[in-house]
């Protein structure tokens, strides 16, 4: 009575590799948590047009905008655990977000499975080239002549950018009012047109808009000047020693996905992003790479929101 149910058994054994061989057999689709065009988009479209170029995959996009990216990361991790759905999430919305928002339930350890690391990039203080503010000195004189006066976009409240700028914000001792953005590209418009009068963004949202002359670069808040800009100071340089703060950004996958999966992935986003061409790509955009493993981004992960919820605590940053 037990033979038809072993030959089962041993055929379903036999046949367990070669199903997860074929992966992937369907679309591949990555989640960007923000609207087109900002520097999240830029980098997931970046990595996804030569994942599948290189593998003959179908990899597709899908933005997912709002609630500074939380609504995207949500979407992931709802999604079938099968290697099919990813989402390229960064530091602000996996860390900060939960750690700022009683309203945001998820926790990225328990609920994301890591599975690539693509590069971090600090963020840049930038305003209109029509502006009156030359230096961050001037933003900072005007804004102690009239509190709350200032105004800055970012790409939603809680997402790096926002978070940096209040840091600053306190290490300078003003009071800057905060319009939140559904991403960068919206903030972008605002700020170029004169609505907003500064705009804290990663570099690569912003870069194309500097090299285009529309937007003149304050600081970036990294340790040490950008490679992509090496003219434009930092924020320890421009009078607040000590200042580093940076964003980075990877491919997640819901918990349970099968580790041959993420293993595949990994192996080939790793790949992509060794290539020359894409280096200078990103390079180019503001963009540090570096490959890694699965558990070098689950460490990077853990670790970060130790740091961030020390450094929140510490600022007594609260949003609404």
């Amino acid at each position: 009575m037990f033979k038809p149910f072993l030959t089962c058994a041993l055929a379903l054994a036999v046949c367990a590799p070669a199903v997860a061989q074929t992966f992937p057999d369907q679309p591949i689709t990555v989640i960007v948590p923000f609207t087109p065009g900002g520097g999240t988009d830029f980098l997931a479209r970046t990595v996804a047009n030569k994942l599948g170029a290189d593998n003959r995959w179908t990899v597709v996009i899908e933005n997912k905008a709002g609630a500074g990216g939380s609504i995207g990361i949500s979407e992931a991790i709802r999604a079938d655990a099968n290697g099919y759905r990813l989402v390229m999430g960064q530091l602000d919305n996996l860390v900060a977000a939960p750690i700022l928002y009683d309203r945001i339930k998820y926790n990225a350890i328990d609920d994301l499975a890591p599975v690539a690391f693509v590069g971090s990039s600090p963020v840049i203080l930038v305003t209109s080239v029509d502006s009156p503010y030359k230096t961050l000195a001037d933003v900072i004189k005007a804004a102690k002549a009239s509190p709350g006066k200032i105004t800055y976009g970012s790409a939603g409240t809680g997402t790096t950018p926002h978070l940096i700028a209040e840091f600053f914000a306190k290490v300078a001792d003003v009071d800057l009012q905060h319009i939140p953005y559904k991403g960068s590209a919206p903030a972008l418009t605002d700020v170029i047109g004169g609505q907003v009068e500064l705009l804290s963004s990663s570099i690569p949202s912003a870069l194309g808009q500097i090299k285009a002359g529309k937007l003149r670069p304050l600081a970036v808040t990294s340790a040490s000047r950008s490679p992509s800009l090496p003219d434009v100071p930092t924020v320890a340089e421009s009078g607040y020693p000590g200042f580093d703060y940076a964003t980075w950004y990877g491919l997640f996958a819901p918990k349970g996905t099968p580790e041959s999966a993420i293993a595949l992935l990994n192996e080939k986003t790793n790949a992509v992003l060794n290539q020359e061409e894409v280096k200078a790509t990103m390079i180019s955009q503001g963009v540090q790479i570096e490959p890694d493993t699965v558990q070098a981004l689950s460490t990077r992960l853990k670790n970060d929101m130790q740091k961030w919820k020390k450094t929140i605590d510490d600022v007594n940053i609260t949003v609404e």
